[in-house]
């Protein structure tokens, strides 16, 4: 893994509080899915959903919500937040969500709960189909959206290309070394460069910590067939290709945590991946596979994190990131259960899941990861405080996935965000 270094954004006395320098990847940051996480999933947590909650709402002030307060308010708060936006569903999308609705006691009892996805996107959706492109409008929310207003503040400043490339803490400061060997000093330092470069940044900063453990939620695909009809081809505009449902299982017969779910319709990627798995050993059968891909719809299960694999991470001398693979022997096991359960529901609604077609995807494929410092009451050397302080640091907040002591299968960034904004709020 190279390491790339962290974009720096740095402010002094910022909203009049304090001297604060903060390291991360803003520009680059941005998400679609958007779910909190549930209290029961935070059981080995320092914290608690209820200590999350003002900080979700929180989260309302700039970031916009869409979706519909629906069978998932029962596992999840709504809030007011989710009229701020509407998106409309895909073709297959909108019979998908009108089929699960009509089928909610059999999904009850598999222990099963579907509803709209909840999304991080702004009214005016022009329906392109290519947010999975990143959207040419800026619709779907990026945290690059929120610097203009931040230099609003006289003593806010954001330096793109700055790379931070070690860190030292005094007494009564922080100071951050940047590639080009300038210096900038604060009160306080704020990390949140992504799970691989802040842990890397951390080594290099404290090289006693040796090796460090990243733990992943697992992912795969479950494909599906639709046996409806459409009133027209779901391959031509308009619709949108982000994630249609959001299926949430709770069996604890499978699994103590909860295994989410994000069904998706058609997109350019399923006809591209139909093609090039199957259409060489079959030639001539391109149209045959077009065909199949406006029927397909897939859904993405995701594992709480104690049943997928880990990673350790030890820093090179060269300063890069040697990664190596701890697999979990659960792993499959939980995958194929949880598919054959989904699969059942989807069934109810009108699907035929492909369970033989289910895909597990490699780790860390999902981007839900982190946990490299996780949080904890009495932390030991390997964890950092419920403010995201390192052990042995007290002007260093970790405030990004890094510092999540588990990673529970619902979305990651919701909470990420929260939390880096409970730490912001309390650190002193």
């Amino acid at each position: 893994m190279e390491p790339r270094g962290s974009t720096l954004a740095a402010s002094e006395n910022a909203f009049g509080l304090r001297s604060s320098l903060a390291v991360g990847g803003l520009s680059n940051l941005w998400g679609s899915a958007i779910l909190p996480y549930r209290s029961a999933d935070l059981a080995d947590w320092p914290i608690s959903a209820a200590d999350l909650a003002p900080h979700y709402e929180s989260l309302a002030r700039f970031l916009p919500f869409a979706g519909e307060a629906d069978a998932l308010a029962g596992l999840f708060p709504t809030g007011p937040q989710l009229s701020q936006s509407r998106l409309a569903a895909s073709p297959q999308g909108e019979v998908l969500l009108q089929r699960l609705g009509t089928v909610r006691s059999e999904l009850d009892a598999l222990g099963i709960t579907a509803g709209k996805a909840r999304q991080a996107v702004a009214s005016g959706c022009r329906q392109c189909g290519m947010c999975l492109h990143g959207c040419p409008w800026g619709l779907i929310w990026s945290a690059r959206s929120v610097i203009p207003a931040l230099q609003a503040f006289p003593a806010f400043s954001y330096r793109s290309g700055s790379i931070a490339t070690i860190f030292e803490e005094s007494d009564d400061a922080v100071r951050v070394t940047l590639a080009d060997r300038s210096h900038i000093r604060g009160t306080r330092l704020f990390i949140a460069a992504g799970v691989l470069e802040t842990t890397r940044l951390l080594l290099v900063s404290q090289p006693t910590r040796g090796m460090v453990t990243l733990k992943d939620s697992h992912h795969g695909f479950l494909p599906t067939l639709h046996r409806w009809s459409l009133p027209r081809r779901p391959d031509k505009a308009p619709y949108h290709t982000l994630p249609q449902a959001f299926v949430e299982l709770d069996d604890p017969a499978i699994s103590p945590y909860l295994v989410h779910s994000q069904l998706y319709t058609w997109n350019e990627f399923f006809e591209r991946d139909l093609i090039a798995s199957y259409g060489k050993k079959l030639p001539g059968s391109a149209p045959l596979w077009r065909a199949l891909a406006r029927r397909l719809i897939v859904a993405q299960i995701f594992l709480h994190s104690d049943h997928s694999a880990k990673v350790s991470l030890r820093l090179e001398p060269n300063g890069h990131l040697v990664a190596n693979v701890i697999e979990n022997a659960e792993t499959s096991t939980v995958l194929k259960r949880a598919g054959d359960a989904i699969g059942r529901g989807l069934r109810a609604a009108g699907l035929h899941p492909l369970s033989f077609a289910l895909r597990s995807n490699p780790v860390g494929s999902s981007f839900h990861a982190g946990s490299t410092v996780p949080m904890a009451k009495d932390p030991d050397e390997a964890q950092s405080d419920v403010l995201g302080r390192p052990h042995g640091l007290s002007r260093v907040h970790i405030v990004d996935a890094s510092v999540l002591p588990s990673i529970p299968a619902t979305t990651i960034t919701l909470s990420v965000m929260a939390n880096a904004h409970r730490i912001g709020t309390l650190a002193p």
